[in-house]
C-alpha cells in the first residue's frame, strides 16, 4: 500500500505540474489571465532576466505548487487535507510576492519585511510572511492529532505550525541558483520520508507521510529540465510550496523529538542566512559544489557560477 501511494503521488504531482505549466503559458499568451488581474496577464509579469541576460519564466512556480498540492492529496493519510492546504497557501502567497513585488522597495529578506511590518508598512514580502505563518498554524491546528492534555496539544500545534512556516521560508533561501532548491527539497523530503516511515502511529508517524516524498520527486522530475536549463525558475511560489510540503511531512509524520530537532535546525539555518551566504558556503565546499553544479549549464566566460 505504501509503494502504491508513493507512485500514485509521484504520478499525480508530475502530471499536474506538467499540465499546469502548459495551461498557464497558454493563458498568458491568450490574455485569459486578464480575468484574474491585469498585472498578471502579460508575459513580462512572469519573466525575469538571468545572469546570462536571457529571459527566464516564473511559471514553473505556480505549476509546481499545484502539482505538490495534488500529490499531497493523493498521498493520503489523516493529514492529507491540511498538508495540501499549507502547500497551496504557501505557493499562493509566494506567487503574489513574485508578480506584485515592488522592485523599488528597500525591505529585503525576512528581517527587512518583519521590520517593515513593525513600522506599519505592509510589503508583498510582509504579506507573504503573515499569510504563510497564518496558514501554517491553521494547517497545524487541523492536522495535529491530540496526544496528552490541552497544553501538550497546544505546544504540538505551535511547533508544527512553526515547522511548516519556517521550512517554507528556508527552502526559498536556496532558490538562488538553477536547480538548487529542487535538489535541497528532494534530499530533505527523502530524509523526512525515512523518518516518517520508521515511526509508528503511536509515536507520531502519520500514514501517507512517507508517500509525500513521491509528490516531491514527481514535481521535481518534471520541473528540473527547464530549471537546470535556465528556462524556468521556481520563484517564491514554487520554493515556498516545496518548503511547506516538506515542513508538513515532518510536522504530521515525525515523532516529537525529531520535530523539535528539525525546528531547531530550521531556525538556526534561517538566522545563519542573515549573516552567511549559503552560495558562498556551497561554492567553497567541493562536494556540495559538485552536487550544486550537477545538470547545470556551464557558466558563461568571465562569470562565476
Amino acid at each position: 500500500m505504501g509503494a502504491f501511494r508513493f507512485a500514485a503521488a509521484a504520478l499525480a504531482a508530475g502530471a499536474t505540474t506538467a499540465w499546469a505549466r502548459a495551461r498557464l503559458e497558454a493563458a498568458v499568451r491568450s490574455g485569459e489571465l486578464k480575468r484574474v488581474h491585469e498585472k498578471v496577464a502579460t508575459a513580462e509579469a512572469w519573466t525575469r532576466t538571468n545572469h546570462r541576460g536571457e529571459p527566464i519564466s516564473m511559471l514553473e512556480g505556480p505549476a509546481v505548487a499545484a502539482g505538490l498540492a495534488a500529490g499531497a492529496v493523493v498521498a493520503g493519510g489523516p493529514a492529507a487535507g491540511p498538508t495540501a492546504f499549507a502547500t497551496a497557501a504557501a505557493g499562493t502567497f509566494g506567487v503574489i510576492d513574485d508578480v506584485a513585488e515592488d522592485a523599488t522597495a528597500t525591505a529585503k529578506g525576512l528581517r527587512g519585511h518583519l521590520g517593515a511590518l513593525a513600522r506599519g508598512q505592509v510589503t508583498t514580502g510582509g504579506l507573504k510572511v503573515l499569510g504563510i505563518c497564518t496558514s501554517a498554524l491553521v494547517a497545524a491546528a487541523a492536522g495535529t492529532p491530540r496526544r496528552g492534555g490541552p497544553f501538550t496539544h497546544l505546544v504540538d500545534v505551535g511547533v508544527n505550525g512553526a515547522l511548516i512556516g519556517g521550512t517554507a521560508n528556508l527552502v526559498n533561501l536556496f532558490d538562488l541558483r538553477p536547480g538548487r532548491a529542487l535538489k535541497v527539497a528532494t534530499a530533505a523530503s527523502l530524509a523526512a520520508g525515512a523518518v516518517a516511515g520508521a515511526g509508528t502511529p503511536g509515536a507520531g508517524a502519520a500514514p501517507g507521510a512517507s508517500a509525500v516524498t513521491g509528490a516531491v520527486l514527481g514535481a521535481a522530475a518534471v520541473a528540473a529540465p527547464a530549471d537546470l536549463g535556465e528556462r524556468d525558475m521556481l520563484g517564491d511560489g514554487g520554493a515556498n510550496a516545496l518548503g511547506a510540503l516538506i515542513g508538513s511531512q515532518l510536522a504530521f509524520g515525525a515523532p516529537r523529538p525529531v520535530r523539535l530537532a528539525a525546528l531547531a535546525g530550521v531556525v538556526g539555518l534561517t538566522l545563519a542566512s542573515e549573516k552567511v551566504s549559503f552560495s558562498q558556503v556551497i561554492r567553497s565546499t567541493p562536494g556540495l559544489h559538485r552536487i550544486d553544479m550537477l545538470g547545470r549549464r556551464p557558466a558563461p566566460p568571465g562569470v562565476t557560477p
